[in-house]
């Protein structure tokens, strides 16, 4: 065997053992939340020593944040074919909102990334590296966001605003809504299912970019 086959072997080696400690952690991590999760028991069930799971994250918080921005990628490239459907800018606009909401709700434990990276003062700092990405990520996300804006804005179909602006409002406000399903006296407030609210918000901010309401 060559040298150059022997690397490939111990790289595929290493890719399988870092996946099957992603997915121990994942279980331990989306069953008893990050505070109580024991790291022993991820490596117990990766069956890998504690050691091993350390070579290839620095920390629990690192852990915790790669298993839930694990399919980045995916949910971007996700994000914008739902933002490339034909219609108008805010039919675009609608597309991502229904995406984003289903994608959000239906797997409810991936949201927790918004409360690891918006609590290292309980879980710990998180690797600069780790945070950079995920930071990547979500602008890349208002980038598809941005596009669909800017598109009613150069049409005519909206007002004249700030896009870049206006889609981080819109983030800011969806991802408020959703955090709402995640405490209990706050999903009492609504008075509403979080659906119904979601496509009210959506409606609304369409409504003061100038677009017409869909049930027009």
């Amino acid at each position: 065997m060559s040298d150059g086959e022997g690397r490939d072997s111990r790289d595929d080696k290493k890719a399988r053992q870092r996946q099957r400690i992603l997915e121990a952690a994942r279980e331990v991590f989306f069953r008893d939340g990050f505070m109580q999760a024991n790291l022993d028991e991820v490596a117990s069930l990766a069956g890998v020593a504690k050691g091993t799971l350390y070579r290839y994250f620095e920390n629990k918080a690192d852990l915790y944040v790669a298993i839930l921005a694990e399919n980045g990628q995916v949910f971007q490239d996700r994000m914008r074919e739902a933002g490339e459907t034909e219609g108008t800018a805010a039919d675009r606009l609608r597309s991502i909102s229904r995406f984003y909401y289903a994608h959000w709700t239906q797997h409810r434990e991936y949201f927790q990334i918004f409360w690891a990276l918006e609590n290292q003062n309980v879980i710990g700092d998180l690797p600069a590296e780790l945070v950079e990405d995920v930071t990547e990520l979500w602008e890349q996300c208002l980038r598809i966001l941005e596009t669909a804006i800017r598109s009613g804005v150069d049409s005519g179909e909206f007002g004249a605003c700030d896009p870049w602006e206006v889609a981080n409002i819109l983030w800011t406000a969806a991802n408020g809504l959703i955090q709402t399903e995640l405490v209990a006296p706050r999903r009492a407030l609504r008075h509403k299912a979080l659906d119904q609210i979601f496509e009210d918000m959506v409606e609304l901010f369409l409504r003061g970019l100038g677009a017409t309401p869909a049930s027009a």
